[in-house]
């Protein structure tokens, strides 16, 4: 049978299994019976309305057109889906060593914080897919260290969460988020910057309530009673969960909270200054700023997500922040130029990310909806052609 006559409950099954999904799973986050998700996949019952296929594909974290056989997963997607796999087997794996001790010795400190600084570049640079290759002998690597002085096993941790967040398994970022706690073994500046991956990887599973709770919790742990004598590094994490509680604020239309949150960040931000990455955040004034352009469009407050877009990308700190933050912001900023009905420039803003990181344009679902939203609004150009056909719309 050609993957085009496939049936759509066929390819229910299949991503549901690729999701590592109980059909009661997938029934419980439908708002359906066990019973209702099982005759789909068995054919017994049509899926023949486009809302459904489109709940569906959202649960499943795919482009409807991929359930309906329209198309298949695009290659950036689908690469690092092959590199899940071999992550979760490094996250389920107990034993300290991945390999037979002879073949596989302990490696020196800094040659590990040598490797886990270069796969932080690697992710900043949206580069998922080698990422994933890099993680499951990173992770085993920076079990077996034994004394972890430097907190290197938070770090590997809290990038592996990142970066599933990133290509779709927030899942198993959650589990990862949640090894970075416990690695971070009461300490409150590791346990903090462990809670950073823990609120997105809670808000990508939609668990905005609970994503905001965390973060606010972890920013406590570590807030200073003077501010303005902390040490950076501190407020660049401090600053950083509140930014994350203003995004999970936003998801729960929570408006005031947002303000509140983006205030305080913007002030510990003035001190901190751009131009830095303490614990890899990135957290200055710019960072911020362009937190402020993901809240408002969350709120719907469009016009001045635009707005505060084209600001921010004027700023001399626009240029200084990683590939993959860019390419993230100009997917939010496209999200708005759709909301407002400006179709030209929505596309034009994802060609431009996908020029800048083709893995961060290519694995966020957000990406998919502009591109097939303006293709659906008309004749498009050359390039958002090609990036639509690239993500597998037509």
């Amino acid at each position: 049978m050609r993957g085009g006559e496939m049936p759509v409950g066929r390819r229910v099954a299949q991503w549901r299994a690729r999701r590592r999904m109980t059909q009661q799973v997938l029934a419980d986050r439908l708002g359906k019976s066990k019973s209702w998700v099982d005759k789909v996949e068995r054919g017994v019952r049509a899926l023949d309305r486009v809302s459904v296929i489109e709940d569906v594909a959202e649960v499943l974290r795919v482009d409807p057109a991929v359930l309906i056989g329209r198309t298949a997963a695009p290659p950036a997607v689908t690469a690092a889906v092959d590199g899940i796999d071999a992550v979760r087997a490094a996250l389920a794996r107990h034993d300290l060593s991945p390999g037979p001790p002879a073949l596989r010795p302990i490696p020196a400190p800094a040659e590990l914080d040598r490797r886990v600084g270069h796969a932080w570049l690697t992710y900043q640079h949206a580069d998922y897919p080698y990422l994933l290759r890099l993680l499951p002998d990173l992770l085993g690597d920076a079990r077996r260290t034994g004394h972890d002085e430097a907190g290197v096993l938070v770090q590997v941790y809290r990038l592996t969460a990142s970066v599933l967040v990133k290509v779709g398994e927030p899942d198993l970022a959650w589990l990862a988020a949640d090894r970075a706690m416990t690695a971070a073994g009461g300490d409150p500046l590791r346990a903090a910057v462990a809670a950073i991956p823990l609120g997105q990887a809670l808000r990508a599973l939609g668990r905005g309530r609970l994503a905001h709770a965390a973060t606010v919790t972890a920013a406590r742990w570590i807030a200073p009673p003077a501010p303005q004598k902390a040490p950076a590094d501190r407020l660049s994490v401090l600053g950083t969960l509140l930014l994350e509680a203003a995004l999970a604020a936003a998801t729960c239309g929570d408006a005031h909270r947002v303000r509140t949150l983006t205030d305080r960040a913007a002030d510990l931000a003035e001190q901190v200054g751009d131009g830095h990455d303490h614990h890899r955040t990135t957290f200055g004034p710019t960072t911020v700023a362009l937190a402020r352009v993901a809240v408002a469009v969350d709120l719907g407050d469009v016009a001045e997500a635009v707005a505060r877009h084209e600001e921010v990308t004027r700023r001399g700190g626009w240029a200084r922040l990683p590939a993959g933050h860019r390419a993230a912001h100009l997917i939010d900023a496209a999200r708005a130029y759709l909301l407002l009905g400006d179709l030209d420039r929505a596309g034009r803003l994802l060609v431009e990310a996908d020029g800048i990181a083709p893995a961060e344009t290519r694995a966020r679902r957000a990406a998919r909806t502009v591109i097939a939203g303006v293709v659906r609004g008309g004749p498009a150009g050359a390039g958002v052609t090609r990036l639509a056909s690239a993500l597998g719309i037509g």
